[in-house]
């Protein structure tokens, strides 16, 4: 039987302390990734990733440290399997993992890329203070009016990503984020909360980021897509270096499409197999779809989720 997977990838948020350290300490593919990755960027990632710091909670080194976890464990699992995507996808900076993944980026070169889109981003938000916060319980149109009246008032906040129903996560100015708590509660969310977000994510306060990110995508996007990547912007899919240069400059100022991408493809596939540290997106998967996630975020799981894979396969 042939297994129709979606290969997916998850975004800021995902980061922990140790991450990565099974595939480096067991894999000396593991190991020349990491050291030709801190060769191009100037980053100890083994410092980064290994020990406790405030770094890995900064956007500009957060990025870049997902993107690289998760392109070694999609790296040691296609070595190690004949077993190809239908489709991929990710959350946010998974968009890029993904990119990897079909091959339309090189690893080394989606590290210099995402820490350059860190970097913009942070200088977008430099000088305000900004925020995100998820909501839970609610609907997307009740979330939706809540921000839309506080932008009539005002305020800047933006509903931005749409994770599951009933939670989503909303960016804008901290303050005007602040004050939503309580409306949302009122309006019946289960939670409102503040994250730990040095960001606002995938609202018009990043517009200034967008040119100099499609510059540098334009240098090192190949047009070499092995499969499909679903788009945070659309929902749906593109193939193309041009249709990238297109959607991944918007998808950071428009929001992510998470819930609807899953819901869009659910039909299409069998298993969704998810890269990286954690297993935030197999909690999300839960919400749109009855179908299994696997994990692959050290060598235990690695051989796992092919285990588990085969015995779908039988």
């Amino acid at each position: 039987m042939s297994l129709k997977c979606a290969f997916v990838f998850a975004g800021q948020g995902s980061q922990a302390t140790g991450m990565g350290k099974d595939f480096f300490e067991n894999s000396q593919v593991a190991r020349e990734i990491f050291k030709q990755a801190e060769e191009r960027t100037g980053i100890d990632f083994e410092s980064l990733l290994f020990s406790e710091n405030e770094n890995l909670s900064l956007t500009e080194f957060t990025q870049p440290a997902i993107l690289l976890v998760a392109s070694i464990a999609h790296k040691l699992f296609i070595d190690k399997t004949s077993i190809k995507p239908i489709l991929t996808l990710g959350h946010s900076l998974g968009e890029f993992s993904a990119l990897v993944a079909v091959g339309a980026l090189d690893i080394i070169d989606a590290v210099e890329l995402v820490n350059l889109r860190g970097k913009l981003m942070s200088d977008a938000c430099a000088n305000q203070e900004v925020g995100m916060l998820v909501s839970l319980g609610l609907s997307d149109e009740a979330v939706e009016k809540v921000c839309q009246d506080a932008r009539d008032n005002g305020k800047q906040v933006w509903a931005v990503n749409y994770n599951s129903d009933g939670q989503i996560v909303i960016a804008g100015i901290k303050k005007d984020l602040e004050e939503l708590v309580d409306i949302l509660k009122s309006a019946g969310a289960k939670r409102a909360m503040l994250l730990n977000m040095s960001v606002a994510s995938h609202c018009p306060l990043l517009e200034s980021a967008s040119a100099p990110l499609e510059a540098k995508l334009r240098e090192v996007l190949k047009d070499n897509f092995i499969a499909p990547i679903i788009s945070n912007v659309t929902a749906k899919a593109y193939s193309t270096k041009a249709e990238a240069l297109d959607l991944l400059p918007k998808q950071l100022v428009m929001p992510v499409l998470y819930k609807q991408s899953i819901k869009n493809i659910d039909n299409m596939v069998d298993c969704y197999i998810e890269f990286g540290h954690g297993k935030v997106l197999a909690g999300l998967n839960k919400s749109s779809s009855s179908k299994p996630t696997f994990n692959v975020f050290d060598m235990a799981s690695l051989n796992a989720t092919i285990d588990a894979i085969k015995e779908l396969q039988a």
